[in-house]
Order: C-alpha cells, then structure tokens, then sequence
C-alpha cells in the first residue's frame, strides 16, 4: 500500500471572509498556496515556503493557526493553517510565484502559479479544484473559520 503524501498549505481570508487563491498555471482551476515539505521540514515551515513560493507573500509563523490534518484525496492529505489578511496588506498586483516546472506544451520553464484573487465562500466551487470544493464544503467551512479567525 502506497503511503498518502502530505501537502502543506496556508488559507488566508480577509476582513469580509473571502479566501485567497491562486491559478494553477495550465489548469482550469484555482487552488490555495500549498505543497509538499522537505526533507525535516515542520509543516508549518512547509506551509510559508510554499506560501512565499507560490505567491511571495511572506507571513510569520505566528500569525498561523493550525487547522491540523484533512483528507484531500484518496492519496494525499492537507495539513492547514490558516491566516487573516488585514485590508491592504496583500495586493494582488504584486503576487508572483518563483516555483516553477516543465510547461507540458514545450518543458520550458512555467511558474506554478499565474493569477491570484479573493473569492467569496460560496463562490469557491467555481474556481476550486472539486477536491478542494469538497473540503471546504464538508470537512472545513470558511464561514466557521471567519468567525473564529
């Protein structure tokens, strides 16, 4: 049996409880900062490399709270932290992702990430993977997590 792997991600609401996403490059779906640790990484440590990586925000450890673990798929796991975002702190103008990979078109170079936006709650399921959809919907509600950020 293949053990599930494990990524790492920070889910970040404003004031008004919107969460924040980012585009899979190539994709048709909108997804959180997140990823896969490293070799002795902590997954919250995990959580803002990815965090920076994919979006080049940079928070501190502090300002995390643990959500803990969830099952995402039926090979992978999320361990989440979540964050609130303060009016102004973060423009979108100025996210850019420095992790790449082969584009699947010509194996150049592509960044992971290439859009990023606030979504309201309800409108997650538009933009998210189904995966991601379903998690929010079922095992972690983002109005929940708006009133207890």
């Amino acid at each position: 049996m293949n053990a599930r792997t494990v990524s790492c991600g920070v889910v970040m609401l404003d004031r008004r409880g919107d969460v924040f996403l980012a585009h899979a490059t190539d994709t048709s779906h909108w997804d959180i900062p997140k990823g896969q640790g490293e070799e002795g990484e902590a997954p919250i440590e995990a959580a803002l490399r990815e965090l920076w990586e994919e979006t080049g925000i940079v928070l501190a450890p502090e300002r995390l709270t643990d959500l803990g673990r969830f099952a995402y798929r039926h090979d992978k796991d999320l361990h989440l932290f979540a964050a609130r975002i303060e009016d102004g702190e973060v423009d979108l103008a100025c996210c850019e992702c420095t992790s790449m990979f082969p584009s699947r078109r010509d194996g150049t170079p592509i960044p992971e990430m290439d859009g990023f936006i606030w979504v309201a709650p309800a409108d997650v399921g538009r933009y998210a993977s189904r995966s991601l959809a379903r998690l929010f919907d079922t095992a972690l509600s983002l109005a929940e997590l708006h009133r207890t950020l």
